[in-house]
This record gives structure tokens, sequence and C-alpha cells, in this order.
């Protein structure tokens, strides 16, 4: 029988122990095993995207829990007690059972709902929480953890970019009107999502991008692509993340090449598009083509290669939206392919080369990449007035000029192999001669990158007219070899000029630099021609081959 106290203010009975129960201490230690089972065994995936969640699930969770199983033990304790509640109150105990209930499935959802159903992106009501979970995650560089995550960024590129701050979209007129002292901090979102920017630049985690997660690169470039946001703080995230991908000999640098090689994805190459088919995200940025500069001087020939079609790509883009305009990043580029040749000069006194060596590999891929510029720029029509003869101050040249000049520099460290003669007829005749001024510079951008090749000998004639040294010395020797003994039934246009131009400066000079820089003089000769000072003529002897029965000797006579 239940006891029951009146008193003015209302009455009060006793909780019936044998009531119905339909959540106790009993339901709620099973579902906090299983929830604690679930949060403790969840990997990095689910961790993170609870802590990068908009509510502080882990505090939240952990006080509506406490809370939770405090109320349900008071319930089961007042109700095996039979202690006191009032009469006819807003709940009943099984009302109250049910609330308690429902909170506590309410808690589980809400951390499914973030861990599985919808997780987290970057935005404004979570900017902080997730800056703070991907920091901890990249801080930690676990190589398995980095790649999950590298992963589940690629959700929020487009937000991240969307949020950043284009620094470069700045006008001038902006700058104008706002004072220094009333310019205000960006807001918390744009903030976080700069800094979150320079935190994924981790050469670690971009490591981990590249490996197991392109898609995660191939999102941000294109959310840079579509939002035309070419001044977000993506620098070091580019430089970092594309001297990982030369460097990891499976990336996708190396797999979206052709067709032929790759399918499908060869040919579209959606990474590499995204990354290097805009020249202005690439200038933009800045850092794209200068990938890590140290480890150059450690490329071998595919990673050369790699490096001059992603180049190549800009390249042609430059030339199809303005031809006339400069592009810093692209010039940069051909500057490290040039490079890429400068130690040409070790096979120097090799005895036995070998084809395929590493010297001779990157020799063959500046080749290409310098054919294939050519080819790209005779499908276009010459500009009108192009400038063909450029002044020292070098105010109005072109990308014909910078072609030019990287012809000119593999033409130069080619001019550094001057032994044996076998050797250096073969690098610098069949190799680099033999391809550039052969078909490929047949086209009208062909003749003019060869005449521009011309007028950069003619003005390193002039230099060494004015004061003897080696670069001009060399390149008189690598002309010398290839052209200036050419009969003349095999020398017509561009070969003809140049022979006539080097035996022309070698008659009217090289005695008298012989007597004065004798060192400088000798660096013009390559093996295989010699001086005679007491005949004053130079002598190349063309030795026994398949068609010539004795050996050719053929003279230049010079002037005293």
């Amino acid at each position: 029988m239940s006891t029951e106290i009146c008193y003015r203010i209302g009455c009060l009975v006793a909780l019936d122990p044998s009531g119905q129960k339909i959540f106790g201490v009993s339901e709620f230690l099973a579902g906090l095993a299983l929830m604690v089972l679930a949060w403790t065994t969840a990997d990095v995936l689910y961790r993170f995207r609870i802590a990068a969640a908009p509510l502080p699930l882990r505090k939240v969770t952990f006080f509506v829990v406490a809370m939770i199983g405090i109320l349900t033990l008071l319930t089961d304790l007042w109700r095996a007690e039979g202690w006191l509640v009032p009469k006819g109150g807003i709940l009943t105990p099984t009302e109250w059972q049910a609330i308690l209930g429902g909170i506590y499935i309410a808690t589980f959802l809400t951390w499914a709902w973030y861990a599985f159903i919808r997780p987290p992106i970057y935005a404004k009501n979570n900017a902080k929480h997730f800056a703070s979970a991907l920091y901890e995650v990249i801080l930690k560089g676990s190589t398995a953890e980095l790649s999950v995550i590298a992963d589940e960024l690629s959700y929020s590129a487009e937000s991240l970019v969307k949020h950043a701050t284009d620094f470069r979209k700045t006008t001038r007129s902006e700058e104008d009107s706002a004072s220094k002292d009333s310019k205000q901090p960006p807001v918390e979102v744009e903030a976080y999502a700069n800094t979150l920017l320079l935190l994924i630049a981790n050469r670690k985690f971009c490591r981990a991008i590249v490996q197991s997660s392109p898609g995660t690169a191939l999102a941000f470039f294109q959310a840079a692509g579509k939002q035309q946001k070419y001044g977000i703080q993506i620098e070091s995230f580019s430089k970092n993340l594309v001297s990982e991908a030369l460097d990891y000999s499976d990336s996708f640098l190396y797999h979206e090449t052709d067709v032929y090689e790759s399918g499908l994805l060869g040919y579209h190459k959606p990474l590499s598009h995204a990354m290097f088919s805009d020249s202005r995200l690439v200038e933009g940025i800045g850092t794209l083509l200068t990938p890590d500069i140290t480890g150059q001087w450690k490329w071998d020939a595919p990673k050369w290669q790699a490096y001059c079609r992603v180049v190549l790509m800009v390249f042609g883009d430059t030339i199809n939206r303005d031809i006339w305009k400069r592009s810093s990043s692209l010039s940069t580029a051909l500057n490290h392919i040039a490079g890429a040749v400068s130690d040409l000069h070790r096979l120097n006194e090799v005895e036995k080369y070998l084809r395929g060596q590493v010297e001779h590999e990157k020799l063959r891929v500046v080749i290409e990449f310098i054919c294939d510029a050519v080819q790209l720029l005779n499908k276009k029509n010459i500009p009108e007035h192009l400038p063909l003869r450029i002044s020292s101050s070098r105010r109005f040249e072109t990308i014909y000029d910078d072609v030019a000049r990287l012809a000119y520099s593999v033409i130069f460290s080619a001019s550094r192999v001057k032994a044996p003669e076998s050797l250096c007829w073969t690098i610098q005749h069949n190799y680099v001669w033999g391809e550039l001024a052969g078909y490929k510079f047949s086209g009208p951008a062909g003749k003019v990158i060869k005449h521009k090749i011309r007028r950069l000998f003619h003005d390193e004639l002039r230099s060494m007219d004015a004061a003897p040294n080696y670069k001009g010395a060399s390149l008189i020797g690598y002309f010398l070899n290839v052209v200036g003994f050419l009969p003349a039934k095999y020398c017509e246009g561009h070969e003809r000029v140049l022979k006539m131009i080097v035996r022309g400066w070698m008659k009217r000079n090289y005695s008298s630099l012989h007597l004065q820089s004798p060192k400088v003089a000798e660096a013009c000769l390559v093996d295989g021609i010699s001086y005679e000072p007491e005949h004053l003529r130079l002598i190349k002897t063309r030795d026994v081959g398949l068609f010539r029965k004795k050996p050719h000797i053929v003279y230049i006579q010079l002037s005293p």
C-alpha cells in the first residue's frame, strides 16, 4: 500500500519499487561499455573527425554521460527505497527514464553523425577545432596517420581555399583608401585558413599526399584555379609537393605521361593538368616550377624528364594566352633546365664512353624539351614587329629569347667537352648541333631561334675582342668544330653564316690571341684541331673511315 503525505502546497507519494522500468543503471552500464569500446578502438580518421567537429564533443559527452549516469543511479535508488516524490507531477517515472535514455542515445548518435554520416569540413563554426586537430596529427608525424588524414583533407580543400586570403587581389586603390591604422585583422575563419595552408606545407605531410592521396593535391589546385585565387599562401605547399613528387618515382609526375604508357590517365593528366595547365596559377603561386634547388644536382634523367614535361605544359599555355608576356616562373624554370647539362664537362677525357650515361641521358632530355618548345612555337604565327636583335639591356626580350638562351646554354655546356676527338664530335655535333640545326628548327619559329643564337654568338665574339675569356673561347671552339671545317657544298643558310663568322674571327684574331693569351687560345681548340704557329694555320685531320681510305687534312689559313 502506497504512502501519501499531503501539505498545503501538494502531496508526496512513495515510488513503487515494482513499477515499470525502461532505462536504469544496468542499461546505462551496458550502453556505456559499448560506447567506450567504440571510442577507444576507433582509428585516427574518426578521432580526427570528432576533434574537428563544431562542438567540443569529448567534453560535452563526458559531462552528459556523467550526469545521465548519476541521475539514473539516483532514480533507481529512489525507487528501490520507495522515497517520496510529488504526486501528479509534470513527468511520470517512465517518462523521466525515457528522457534520460533519449539524451543518452542522442549523445551516441551525435558522435556517429560526425564520425560516419556527415564528417566535418572546414567552416566558420569549426575553424579552431579543425586547425587544432590537423596540427596535432601533423605534429605527431605518424606516416600511417598522415596518409589517412591527407585523404580526409581533400573534402575541406575547396573551403580552405575559399576562406584563405588572396594577397595578390588587393588593388592599389584599396591600399590607398585604407589607412594603416584602420586595417582590420582577418576574421578567425580566414586567419585559421591561412595558418592551415602553411601547416600542410610540412614535407612529411606532402610526402603522404604524393604517395597515398594525390586526390588531395588535385582538390586544392582545382579549387584555386576555379576560384582564381592565385595569391593564397600555398607557395611552400606547392614547392614541397612538387619536390616530393619528383623524388617519388611512382608519383603522378611519372604516370601522367601519355596514353600509350599510362592509358586514360596519361591522356587526361588530371593532376598535372590542374597544377600546370594554367600559367596564371603557376605565375601567381610562383613556386610550382621551383622545387628543391639543392636537390637538383642529384637528379637523374627521369626526374629531369618529368620536370620538363610539366614545364612544357606551362610553356604551351603561356604562349597561347599572350606570347608577348614574360613569365618569371617560366624563365626561372628554363634556367633550371639549362643547369641540367652543366656537368657535361665530366665526360672530358673519358676513354670509353657508353651511350646511356647519366650526362648523356640528361642532355637528351634537355634537347628534346627545346625541340618540343620550338614545335609549339611553330604552331603560332610569328608576332608582328618581333625584335630579332635585343640590346644588352634585354628590355624587349620575348619567349623566343628565353628559348634561344636555353639552347645557347646547352651549346656552351657541350663546348666544354673537348676530348677525346670522337666523344667531342659525338656530343657537340651529333647530339646537340644535329638537333638544334636540324629539321625541327626549319619552321618559322625555329628560324627565329637560330637567328637569335647567331646574335648571341656574335655578341660573345665582341666580348672576346674586348677581353679574352674562357667562355667565349669554348664557344668559338664549338662552332669551329661543328661548322668551321665543313665543306662548302654541305653548308647553307644558318650553318654558312656561322661558318663565315667563326672563320672570319679566327683568321683576324687567333694569331695575336695565341701570343697574348696562350691558355685562352688553347681553349679555342678541341681535340683533333691544332695550330701551327710557324705556318699560321689551323689543321683538322679527319681519320680513316668507311668511305675514306686515308686521313684527310683540312687547313684554315690565318692572318698574321
